[in-house]
């Protein structure tokens, strides 16, 4: 009988199937929208698993997002059952924390350290670092973004000094501040065991450049599959060289140089040219859309050969979308104009609202900045049609799951004041507490036992509700080892769901979805694990809800990478909005203006079915020309609404 890889490979093109099945080297596939690159990664880590149950080789795959990490993860799980153990699919940075909890210690890393990605952690452990230096907190704010930016190069705090005076940027005063700073700031990390998110990165660099660990992951990882390799920065790249060393080139990309959009975050459409040069690589091409219908696909096609910057001999894309369900030829793409961004806003929305719940939960609307889209939001909002700006959350939002985290991590480290008083301020929101900050750190030194400890003994002899209690008495038995993490979860969470969701509990509904949707994930991808670990996980995924059935998502053209939908509406399709007028101003063949192009190429591929590209006259009072890539991809005069 065949079973679901058979079946799988069976589906796949001749030229998906050749490069599925590659045997040795380098190979760069280049995979334009729609391709079925993932089914291709997917497939090709299944088959290199079956075809060896008995050895112990594993298999690496990176990608950007926990979401294509996961995707990625359920279908080699489907395809191989038993066998996908033997495959890491992680992010650069969840893959960098894993490494670094294995053999941070070279690197003076302990490995149950915290990751601190919000910023108001940060800012606080630079300012506990520089207090005695620096003096006023708006200063040392000003220092994060640097330091941030020289993690970001790859750059350690004792050479710090040397690459800002060379960047000339800085007075010589300023230079010798920051690098200052950053050392400190590094001290106080390693003082509290606890890397930023930038750190991930550096660390695992640094950790590769003893050539025994990279040999070790060279031999343990016998092939390495990376996704999206258009999106990696130069940190990335250079991570990813340092642990290949001279000899390792079992290296499987998958890319597509039209859709660099991320060149403001370090990607560079050049980058898939060195990776050709650095590793020898051959190049399969997959240009086969089955994702878009024909107009569309001819669209983009016209639209990006107006870019210089491209890979040499790419090939022309094709689709091959099944006509069933699909609008006629001239239905495909259709177009909008309105006087004014406020007409057209409206328009939209009237148009979005008269779908039914199922068509709006299968439709996007892109823009180029996000004031269009909040101004869609409150639009869509006015006529009762629920939308959603997603806005990476790196926090919960209700006080009860702010505080039920601050909880595990005073759990794992009992001596962090600064998250205790950060878990009595958010307990507060919810509840009364028996103790005021002052108190509870007086009794903890007189008795010699952690504020933790005090705090919950004075709640379990407060007068407080039945759920809340019960919430109280998880925790505390959890922190003696009288209850396990995932019992301990379940039955806070049971105590919260128990909860009236409305009103000022409207965060908490949101937590809740957004905490069942990452516990999910962690089971899935990492098992159970210890509350450090657990944490760390934690930390390094958003926290904000799935959206609801029937939700119109609106998105910035960047935040829509990767995703599809029936239909997609894009506004704002006048020249100086999309393109920007920074773009324009630098002119015909400029870096600048071929990357909103490529932004304007990735918007539409976005579609299955029905593509609207929307402009008007006016912004913001200021007359706008159409968009010079509604000419480029002959669409200036499409048959569609005009309103005046």
């Amino acid at each position: 009988m065949e079973g679901p890889l058979d079946t799988s490979l069976n589906e796949l093109t001749d030229i998906q199937r050749q490069a599925v099945e590659w045997q040795d080297g380098a190979l760069l596939v280049l995979a334009g929208p729609g391709s079925g690159k993932t089914r291709v990664l997917t497939c090709r880590i299944a088959s290199l698993l079956d075809r060896s149950p008995d050895e112990r080789f594993r298999v690496l795959a990176l990608t950007f997002t926990n979401k294509a990490a996961n995707e990625m993860s359920g279908r080699v799980t489907g395809l191989v059952p038993g066998l996908d153990g033997r495959a890491t699919i992680d992010t650069f940075h969840g893959f960098c924390a894993q490494v670094l909890r294995q053999h941070g210690v070279h690197v003076g890393i302990k490995p149950d350290f915290a990751i601190f990605s919000r910023t108001e952690d940060r800012q606080a452990v630079l300012e506990d670092a520089v207090r005695h230096h620096v003096q006023g907190s708006s200063q040392t704010f000003q220092l994060l973004p640097v330091i941030d930016d020289l993690k970001r190069q790859l750059v350690a705090p004792d050479a710090a000094e040397q690459c800002l005076g060379v960047m000339k940027v800085l007075s010589a005063e300023d230079v010798r501040r920051v690098a200052l700073a950053y050392r400190l700031y590094e001290e106080e990390l390693r003082r509290i065991n606890a890397l930023d998110f930038n750190s991930l990165i550096l660390g695992a660099y640094q950790l590769f450049a003893y050539p025994a660990v990279a040999r070790q992951y060279q031999r343990a990882y016998k092939y390495w599959l990376l996704d999206e390799f258009q999106d990696t920065n130069g940190a990335q790249y250079a991570l990813l060289r340092r642990m290949a060393g001279q000899s390792f080139r079992q290296i499987f990309a998958v890319a597509d140089d039209d859709q660099t959009v991320f060149e403001w975050n370090g990607a560079n459409v050049e980058r898939i040219k060195e990776l050709v040069k650095d590793f020898s690589c051959e190049i399969v091409q997959l240009p086969t859309n089955f994702r878009c219908p024909p107009r569309i696909v001819e669209a983009a096609n016209r639209l990006i050969v107006y870019n210089s910057r491209r890979m040499v001999s790419k090939h022309t894309a094709m689709s091959v979308a099944s006509s069933q369900g699909l609008p006629s030829i001239e239905e495909q793409i259709q177009s909008r104009e309105f006087a004014t961004d406020e007409d057209e806003i409206a328009g939209i929305s009237v148009e979005i609202a008269g779908l039914d719940v199922v068509a709006r939960g299968q439709t996007a609307v892109l823009a180029r900045n996000r004031s269009l889209l909040e101004a869609m939001h409150k639009a869509l909002g006015a006529a009762d049609v629920p939308s959603v700006v997603p806005m990476r959350r790196d926090d919960f939002l209700s006080p009860q799951m702010r505080w039920f985290v601050a909880c595990l991590k005073q759990i794992d480290r009992p001596l962090d004041l600064r998250n205790m008083a950060a878990l009595a301020e958010a307990f507060g929101g919810f509840a009364s507490s028996p103790l005021d900050w002052n108190e509870l750190v007086s009794r903890s030194e007189s008795h010699g036992v952690t504020c933790f400890k005090i705090w919950v003994d004075a709640l379990r002899d407060a007068d407080l509700s039945p759920p809340i209690a019960e919430v109280v008495n998880a925790v505390a038995d959890l922190s003696v080892g009288e209850l396990r993490l995932g019992a301990a979860i379940e039955r806070v969470l049971d105590r919260f769901e128990g909860s009236d969701p409305e009103g000022d509990l409207k965060d908490l509904k949101e937590d809740l979805s957004a905490w069942r949707r990452i516990e999910r994930q962690i089971k899935h991808s990492k098992g159970s694990l210890s509350l450090d670990r657990f944490l760390q996980e934690l930390e390094l995924r958003p926290k904000e809800p799935p959206p609801a059935p029937g939700t119109v998502a609106l998105a910035t053209i960047h935040g829509a990478k990767g995703q599809e939908f029936d239909t997609v509406y894009l506004i704002g399709l006048a020249n100086e909005i999309l393109p920007s007028w920074q773009s324009l101003k630098r002119g015909d063949g400029s870096a600048a203006l071929e990357e909103e192009r490529r932004a304007c190429f990735v918007a539409i591929t976005r579609t299955r079915r029905r593509l609207v590209l929307s402009r008007a006259r006016e912004y913001n009072g200021w007359h706008k020309r159409p968009s010079r890539f509604l000419e480029e991809m002959g669409c200036l005069g499409t048959v569609g609404n005009t309103l005046s």
